[in-house]
């Protein structure tokens, strides 16, 4: 052990030093442990005035980075002002305790369950992320495993999951059809997101590189896909037609923003059906094209949820699993492309006029 370099500790201060920790020996410490308690203890006395508002933002900018975009970090942002800043916000973080937290979540734990149940779990990574970074010590009261859960009543998954509004499928092409006559990036971004089946997050930020319109395929790298997997989406005919137009423009993004070198809005397409005063989301048409290929259609359940680009649950099938099932693929998105652009015939009768 250590008692401090030679030119700053002389031999009669070396001698009482080791004398002290021969003590702690004797009583059965072991002094080294003790000097990085009190080392710590020290850390944490002067971490006081470390608020946990600002451990929220610091962990926000150090992980926002590895998060697949902004969105996710203005989520997080917004959760914690909205319910953890008028309660805690201005304390010091070592000082939140397991009734802080009961009085952030207790009053939406019923209420909104989801919310409730992913503020739980951002609070419980700030915490330990001042721990580690020694503002506190001791357990975290955000635990949810063997802490909470004996205070909290258990929140389901299935009561936690809100479903996405979708349109029903036989709706698409009429849809389809009255938003073509919009001259907009957001309307041409909603056409080619519902032929794709992709997430608005794969769209809005999609890049001319990503493109191969000769063979009308589109590659969705790994960063902005749900499962961080690359994927391939094959384009039908009005797809293609829709990027070229857009790539006319010769922009960062194919979907350009209103400001200069930014990629569009997450929320412009949805704010585009709000206008259009269709009560759906955009996630809601990748479930039209689902319940469309079921109900229409002989296509297999594994080429419908590649085309989803879901994840195989069943890690056996999935090791086992080694094409993406491409060109059934292509032959499914051509005929829901080919079906979104054929208008539904009502079934009124148009009576004939007798023969002269």
């Amino acid at each position: 052990m250590g008692l401090g370099p030679v030119h700053a500790v002389g031999l009669p201060e070396a001698r009482t030093k080791a004398a002290t920790q021969r003590s702690f020996v004797l009583s059965g410490l072991d002094p080294i442990v003790a000097r990085e308690e009190e080392n710590q203890k020290r850390a944490i006395e002067a971490a006081k005035s470390v608020t946990f508002a600002q451990c929220a933002a610091a962990f926000i900018e150090s992980h926002a980075p590895g998060w697949r975009n902004e969105k996710h970090a203005q989520q997080w942002t917004n959760t914690i002002k909205t319910y953890c800043e008028p309660v805690i916000g201005s304390l010091p973080v070592q000082e939140v305790d397991i009734g802080l937290v009961l009085k952030i979540l207790e009053p939406i734990w019923a209420t909104k369950p989801e919310t409730a149940s992913r503020l739980r779990g951002r609070i419980e990574n700030v915490l330990d992320w001042a721990k580690a970074r020694g503002y506190r010590s001791g357990e975290n009261p955000a635990r949810w495993k063997g802490h909470l859960n004996q205070l909290l009543p258990s929140l389901a998954k299935k009561d936690r999951v809100t479903h996405h509004k979708a349109m029903p499928f036989t709706e698409v092409s009429g849809f389809v059809s009255k938003l073509r006559e919009l001259a907009s990036v957001s309307a041409s971004c909603l056409e080619f997101t519902i032929l794709t089946a992709a997430r608005t997050n794969e769209t809005i930020y999609a890049s001319p590189d990503e493109f191969d319109l000769d063979a009308a395929t589109w590659i969705v790298p790994a960063s902005r896909m749900k499962a961080k997997k690359e994927h391939r989406v094959p384009l039908s005919l009005r797809a293609v037609e829709i990027v070229r137009e857009m790539l006319d423009r010769k922009g960062d993004y194919v979907f350009p923003g209103a400001k200069s070198k930014k990629p569009m809005s997450n929320m412009a397409m949805l704010n585009l059906l709000e206008r259009m005063g269709v009560a759906v989301t955009v996630h809601g048409f990748r479930s039209s094209l689902r319940d469309w290929a079921a109900e229409r259609t002989a296509f297999s359940h594994e080429v419908c949820e590649m085309a989803l680009a879901h994840t195989i649950p069943n890690a056996a099938e999935a090791a086992y699993r080694r094409g993406d099932l491409f060109e059934k693929r292509r032959k499914l998105m051509d005929s829901w492309a080919e079906f979104v652009n054929t208008l539904a015939v009502d079934g009124s009768v148009i009576p004939l006029r007798a023969a002269a």
